[in-house]
């Protein structure tokens, strides 16, 4: 047995949820990384229109979906919310398990979310052209859609391992019209900077961002667009949570824990913040629990300091949790969660006590894919999988408290594209990735020095 609970289209939401109108505590400020002052719009106008830029700082609640907007989610959206029946007698646990499924959009994944309306805003401000990055692939093809969509041209750097691990990401990019490098690339002064030192470099999320900044800070008719992070980026996925607070009203249940992958915080961001911000405003207040890979754990080993979004030190300076710039992850299959730094939200909503973290190896996250998918049908994609290992692990735990709680997750993509690693995995020849303790404390040695403010 499966209960899937659906929406109407005309339940899909009309506004975004902004959880900074509901902060206790404002966010730290962007700091030029020249001046150590706070930046303005001008300074990021370079990079994206300024509708998106009024958002990243907007202090509104709720702040309106464009209408065309939403007649391209309706292609997909609402998305189905599941009842994991028969992963919860899989377990023999009395907790209920919910899913919010996000594969069933074009990409697989939960990209579109954010790529519909960031590629809708440059259309109107009379962009030609978006530069990005890329990990596993999702969110380059989530931005190439958008771009074919609303007739924009699209160049995604995708990090280099990635590139090699999935070809068919890449084309389907192809597909979708837009041109996808390997990153570092040879087309790039910082890609090929890179390449110099380390031809066989394996890439990471932030030189592939600094590779994408620099070509869209060269052209005017090109800005640049960023799949996780960003404020008004983990907004528009808000859409997931949104939807879920009306599905779980539907089934008659209300979540005692949230679960999320954790990269840059995009998917997790949208699954939680509304729930969050439900608490904030005097409503239930559900265990917030961020899952994040222990190769790359940004959350529970980085340090809370300011520190640059990408390799090659071109962006402002972000209050955040790092491994510091420099840091490159060792190359597990999760490509979309390894990044440095975590989204300036989440970190600190983490700081302020209302979420917390734990870290997973990638084989007991592919152990957990595994079943999920022999219990539920769906092949989750690598990062999905660690959502799935950090829901399995709160149902043992109710079983051993015997406590029927209920736990919902973001199922944020499928595995479609990523059975190579499934084969690695039944083979066994995929390995636990462990990072450099050295290289991470010289990471975290060179991070920038920002005086604590008066």
């Amino acid at each position: 047995m499966q209960t899937k609970f659906l929406l109407e289209e005309h339940q899909m939401p009309k506004y975004w949820y902004n959880i900074q109108a509901d902060l206790p505590k404002p966010l730290p400020p962007v700091l030029h990384p020249g001046t150590l002052k706070p930046i303005g719009p001008d300074d990021l106008a370079p990079l994206f229109p300024m509708a998106l830029i009024a958002q990243e700082v907007s202090t509104e609640r709720e702040i309106e979906i464009p209408e065309p907007v939403r007649d391209v989610f309706r292609l997909w959206r609402p998305s189905p919310l599941y009842r994991a029946h028969r992963l919860e007698k899989a377990l023999g646990t009395p907790a209920r398990i919910f899913y919010k499924y996000e594969g069933v959009s074009p990409a697989g994944s939960h990209k579109p979310n954010t790529a519909v309306p960031q590629a809708f805003y440059n259309q109107q401000a009379g962009v030609k052209k978006l530069t990005t990055e890329t990990g596993a692939g999702q969110w380059g093809t989530s931005l190439a859609f958008a771009g074919s969509v609303f007739g924009l041209e699209v160049l995604v750097f995708q990090v280099r391992v990635s590139y090699d691990q999935k070809p068919y990401r890449r084309a389907v990019m192809q597909t979708y019209g837009a041109r996808c490098l390997p990153s570092p690339s040879t087309e790039t002064a910082y890609g090929r900077a890179v390449l110099a030192k380390q031809p066989d470099h394996p890439g990471s999320l932030g030189i592939a961002i600094s590779e994408a900044v620099e070509v869209a800070a060269q052209r005017d008719d090109t800005k640049y667009a960023l799949g996780s992070v960003l404020n008004h980026v983990l907004m528009h996925q808000t859409v997931i949570g949104l939807e879920a607070m009306e599905q779980m009203r539907m089934a008659d249940a209300w979540p005692d824990v949230i679960v999320g992958a954790t990269g840059g915080g995009s998917n997790f961001a949208g699954i939680a913040f509304p729930f969050i911000g439900h608490g904030l405003r005097g409503g239930a207040k559900p265990r917030i629990v961020a899952v994040e890979p222990a190769a790359c754990p940004s959350l529970t080993r980085g340090k809370y300091a300011y520190d640059f979004g990408d390799t090659g030190h071109m962006t402002p300076l972000t209050k955040m949790h790092t491994l510091g710039s420099t840091f490159t992850p060792p190359p597990f299959h999760a490509g979309g969660l390894r990044y440095h730094g975590m989204a300036p939200l989440v970190s600190h909503l983490k700081e302020l006590g209302l979420l917390e973290a734990t870290a997973y190896t990638q084989t007991e996250c592919f152990a957990a894919g595994v079943a999920f998918a022999r219990a539920e049908g769906i092949v989750p994609a690598p990062e999905a999988n660690h959502a799935v290992k950090g829901a399995i692990e709160e149902a043992l735990r109710c079983k051993r408290e015997g406590k029927a709680e209920t736990i919902l997750f973001n199922l944020c993509g499928h595995g479609h594209f990523d059975m190579a690693a499934y084969d690695k995995y039944f083979a066994g020849q995929l390995k636990d990735e462990a990072y450099d303790e050295k290289e991470l404390a010289m990471a975290l040695a060179g991070l920038p020095s920002v005086p604590e403010p008066a």
